[in-house]
């Protein structure tokens, strides 16, 4: 019997890496890790291939016998280039993914895995499920690029799938954490920011941008993962697009207060308004994730939270 080709775009980076270093593992599979400005950062069992995904020539070389495409490169960053300079995060995402629609459908992949996001749900007290967002729904004026840059990415992923051959799997997830995640000040997520500015702190005090009320959905990566390789059994259908979060949501302020307790220091919460923040509450409904495909997370946030200090205090000198 054939291995299954995987082709793990982005495999570098935060999703991509964890994605790997898991999937790898499966002796019944072929996996090919791609990378750019990165470079990688072992070798185990799958093989690297460095591409540009902004050119064609690169997409074109990548697919020759591929059965499955996790596309998990993306340009992201944290909050201050979504409120500074939110342009980065339009123009190369839009054309690296366009040339590998078309490519995998052309090359008759049979599977493709994208993550979108969950940033054009509105603000809401209640869970929101994938019909929440429609197309009037007005965008937060600091997502409005990315917000409609991945709704566009979504339907044309839709329509590709509608003409086939491919299967599409469009993932609308909530902030994801843990190993591999981003750290550094000016360009992590609020989670990977907090633990550092934790762990760091040396004089009792952390400073948190914004006041701390914005409330976010926090998934781990491994639950993550899991959802991509019970997707890659169980999709059957053209096109699936389908939330994947913890369910619930955390203000800033209660995060922050349970990365000190996990951490057991003892630290003062100051806050700093006029620092870029953005102040909405969002929770994801995976209903449909839970009765299409039989996914749960599985790991609950104050574990989370340990695993995430415990691999960032062994592998600090590496991400600094």
């Amino acid at each position: 019997m054939a291995k299954q080709k995987i082709l793990i775009c982005g495999a570098t980076g935060f999703i991509g890496r964890n994605i790997l270093e898991n999937i790898s593992n499966d002796s019944q599979r072929e996996v090919i890790a791609v990378y750019h400005e990165r470079n990688p950062f072992y070798e185990g069992n799958f093989k690297w291939i460095k591409a540009d995904l902004t050119q064609s020539e690169d997409v074109q070389k990548l697919l020759k016998g591929v059965d499955v495409i996790i596309q998990a490169a993306a340009t992201t960053s944290g909050v201050k280039d979504i409120v500074n300079k939110p342009h980065i995060h339009v123009t190369d995402n839009v054309i690296m993914n366009s040339l590998l629609f078309q490519a995998a459908q052309e090359a008759k992949v049979s599977h493709f895995i994208f993550f979108s996001c969950s940033i054009m749900y509105p603000s809401s007290p209640i869970a929101l499920k994938e019909t929440a967002f429609k197309a009037d729904t007005d965008i937060h004026p600091n997502y409005f690029g990315a917000g409609w840059t991945k709704v566009y990415l979504e339907k044309m992923a839709e329509f590709f799938a509608n003409i086939g051959p491919t299967r599409f799997t469009v993932i609308r997830h909530s902030n994801i954490y843990g190993p591999y995640d981003k750290f550094d000040p000016e360009r992590s997520h609020v989670f990977g920011a907090t633990v550092r500015k934790v762990l760091n702190c040396k004089n009792g005090e952390i400073t948190l941008w914004g006041d701390g009320s914005e409330e976010r959905d926090l998934l781990y990566i491994t639950d993550l993962v899991d959802f991509v390789r019970i997707s890659i059994k169980k999709q059957n259908d053209p096109f699936c697009l389908v939330n994947i979060g913890y369910g619930s949501s955390i203000s800033i302020a209660s995060l922050a207060t349970k990365i000190i307790e996990v951490a057991k220091k003892n630290i003062r919460i100051t806050y700093d308004k006029s620092k870029p923040s953005i102040k909405t509450k969002l929770a994801l409904d995976c209903t449909k994730a839970k009765d299409l495909f039989g996914w749960q997370p599985k790991v609950p946030l104050i574990k989370g939270i340990q695993k995430t200090i415990d691999w960032y205090k062994s592998n600090t000198l590496k991400i600094e």
